[in-house]
C-alpha cells in the first residue's frame, strides 16, 4: 500500500463471521453461514446471481441491517449501526435536485457536523472526480454519469475507511461506466480505502478487484474465490485479462447449485495460470 495519502482516512479490515439471515415471513434463509475475511485495504468484488444476497450482505457491512444470526465486524467493533467511516453508494445517485453539486456533494459533513469545512474540502473532491467546471450546476443539468461521481464524491467527503457499491454503474453506458470503474479503482487505491463492490459484470469485477468473491444462492453463500493479480490500471485487451475473465465467468457458471458447490479457493497459482 502506498505510503503517500491524501486522506486521513485509515483502511478498514471486515470480518463476516459465519451470518445468516432469514427475512420475516420467508421460509428459507436469504444467507446462510457466509464466512470471510477482507483486509485492510483490500479490493473486493461480490459476484452471483439475482436473489443470492449479495446486496442484503452489503447493506450488513453499511450498518443499515443486522443478520439473524453471527455477526459483521470492521476492526474489530461489531457494526450495529451505520457509520460516516462506511459509505454506500448505491444504484441510482439519489441527489437532491434543488440543491446544486457543491451542495449535494457536502451533505455527508453537513449531517456529520462538518459543514465549516465542507467547501475547501468538496471543492477539491469535486475536481479530483472531474466536476471542477460544474460546481455550482444544477445537479439536473447532470448526465447520469456526472450524476454518479456527485454521489462518489459525496461518498468520499467523510473521508471513509471502507468503500461499499451496490451497482453503482449499471445504468450507465458502456463507455461512461468503464470510465467510472478505472477512476474509482484509481481513487480508491490512492487513497488506500478498502472497497467492496457488488455487481453482476464479470468484467467489473476483473477490472477493479483484488480478489472475486462468488455467491451461490438458496440460500446465499460464498462457494468460490478468484485473485484477480493483473497491474494497475488494467487493460481490457490484454489477453491476460481476457482469459480471467473467461476463467470467473466459467466458476460463476459452476457455481449454480449451491448444494453441490463446495467452498473453493483460487490462489494466485490457479489465477496465474489461468491467465497464462
Amino acid at each position: 500500500m502506498s505510503s503517500h495519502r491524501e486522506s486521513s482516512a485509515m483502511s478498514a479490515r471486515i470480518a463476516i463471521d459465519y451470518v445468516t439471515h432469514t427475512f420475516r415471513g420467508q421460509p428459507t434463509a436469504t444467507l446462510e453461514d457466509v464466512d470471510a475475511t477482507i483486509q485492510a485495504g483490500e479490493k473486493i468484488a461480490l459476484i452471483g446471481r439475482s436473489g443470492c444476497g449479495k446486496s442484503t450482505l452489503l447493506h450488513m457491512l453499511a450498518g443499515l441491517m443486522l443478520p439473524s444470526q453471527g455477526c459483521v465486524r470492521i476492526d474489530g467493533r461489531r457494526v450495529t449501526k451505520p457509520s460516516a467511516k462506511w459509505n454506500m453508494m448505491f444504484q441510482k445517485p439519489s441527489l437532491y435536485p434543488w440543491m446544486n453539486v457543491r451542495q449535494n456533494a457536502a451533505l455527508g459533513l453537513v449531517f456529520a457536523g462538518q459543514g465549516r469545512s465542507a467547501n475547501t474540502r468538496v471543492d477539491a473532491l469535486l475536481d479530483l472526480v472531474g466536476l471542477g467546471d460544474n460546481k455550482d450546476a444544477n445537479v439536473q443539468q447532470l448526465s447520469g454519469g456526472q450524476q454518479q461521481r456527485v454521489a462518489l464524491a459525496r461518498s468520499l467527503a467523510t473521508e471513509p475507511d471502507l468503500l461499499l457499491l451496490d451497482e453503482p454503474f449499471s445504468a450507465l453506458d458502456a463507455f461512461t461506466r468503464s470510465a467510472l470503474q478505472d477512476e474509482v479503482a484509481h481513487i480508491t487505491r490512492q487513497r488506500d480505502l478498502t472497497l467492496v463492490i457488488v455487481t453482476h459484470d464479470i468484467e467489473e469485477a476483473v477490472a477493479m478487484a483484488d480478489r472475486v468473491l462468488i455467491m451461490s444462492r438458496n440460500p446465499g453463500t460464498i462457494v468460490g474465490e478468484l485473485r484477480v493479480d493483473l497491474p494497475f490500471p488494467r487493460d481490457r485487451n490484454r489477453a491476460e485479462f481476457t482469459k480471467l475473465r473467461e476463467h470467473l465467468m466459467n466458476k460463476f457458471r459452476d457455481s449454480g447449485d449451491a448444494h453441490a458447490a463446495k467452498p473453493e479457493n483460487i490462489g494466485k497459482d490457479d489465477a496465474s495460470q489461468a491467465a497464462a
